[in-house]
């Protein structure tokens, strides 16, 4: 299969996926197509994999990742018979990457988020998010409940959850005390994060993400302004105070008890936080690195909270 550059402007272009052309999903070789979706002034670059007319997943990213960490994930779903599209969001594709940290508001990302379902023709759509991805995603649940069919977040509890356990936890104190760097002006972060062959910037991945992985992201973050369109989310963001209110979707949430970042507290109290439909399903043994630990495990919660199967109903901590 060729990997064609699509446009996307409210509708899907013809391309090789959509005009049928053959190709086995279960092949160990699956590339999705290179997409580009164009909404609120920018171009965003994405990877999709089915063609227009399925229903669609939409697939959202953390930091500091890209797009293609979905990857392992988008092939069983599309096997399953979905449209599956995953983002490069702002900050991370070069034809959106405005250069002010107010440009980086949640709200505008929660809007950018609605923006590639609407140019991709998905008047509804199942929503996934990890670690920022998942932030955004709780943020578009709580704005637009009617556009999304179903959501599912990996790691990144409730945001209310969380802030609230930023407030009175000492453990979440602790694991998010990277913030204060992540946070802080003159580009100083980004200094730290690259200094020494990008020490630093690599030790985030904790060892639990493929050499390959993280060198192809190093190399990007170090293009000019990767980095600080990434780190302008933290910059914009006011963990410590959020009201987005209860979530009413049919809700999935996976967290790994080994995720150095996000703490049980916040984990445990994300059911506080959904009156709909709510399981919360803990990987035993697992990090913040979801994506690559157990891409199989996350592919099978994410389609049978997509599929509403019996068991994702009502399961709670």
């Amino acid at each position: 299969m060729d990997r064609r550059q699509f446009l996307i402007d409210g509708t899907f272009a013809v391309g090789a996926l959509a005009c049928g052309e053959v190709r086995s999903m279960s092949s160990r070789d699956f590339v999705p197509e290179q997409i580009a979706i164009t909404t609120n002034g920018f171009t965003f670059d994405a990877l999709a994999a089915r063609p227009k007319g399925e229903q669609l997943i939409l697939l959202l990213h953390g930091f500091p990742q890209f797009a293609d960490s979905w990857t392992s994930v988008m092939r069983p779903l599309a096997e399953a018979g979905y449209r599956v599209v995953a983002v490069n969001q702002r900050g991370y594709s070069k034809g959106a990457r405005p250069p002010l940290v107010s440009d980086y508001a949640i709200e505008k990302l929660v809007s950018d988020t609605v923006g590639f379902a609407d140019a991709l023709g998905a008047q509804q759509f199942h929503l996934v998010g990890h670690d920022w991805g998942g932030a955004v995603a709780w943020g578009v649940a709580a704005a637009y409940p009617k556009r999304l069919k179903s959501l599912s977040v990996l790691s990144t509890p409730h945001l209310d959850a969380f802030a609230a356990a930023l407030q009175t936890d000492p453990k979440q104190q602790q694991l998010s005390a990277y913030l204060q760097l992540f946070q802080a002006p003159n580009h100083a972060a980004e200094t730290a994060l690259l200094a020494d062959d990008s020490k630093l910037l690599r030790g985030v991945y904790a060892g639990k993400v493929p050499a390959a992985e993280i060198e192809a992201n190093v190399r990007r973050f170090c293009e000019d302004g990767t980095l600080t369109g990434g780190l302008n989310w933290y910059r914009a963001m006011n963990f410590s105070k959020s009201e987005i209110g209860p979530i009413t979707l049919p809700t999935l949430y996976i967290w790994g008890d080994r995720d150095q970042a996000l703490g049980e507290v916040a984990a445990l109290a994300t059911a506080k936080y959904v009156s709909g439909p709510y399981r919360f399903e803990r990987l035993n043994g697992k990090s913040h690195w979801l994506l690559e630990e157990c891409p199989d495990e996350v592919s099978r919660l994410v389609l049978a909270r997509v599929e509403g199967k019996e068991g994702l109903v009502a399961s709670r901590p």
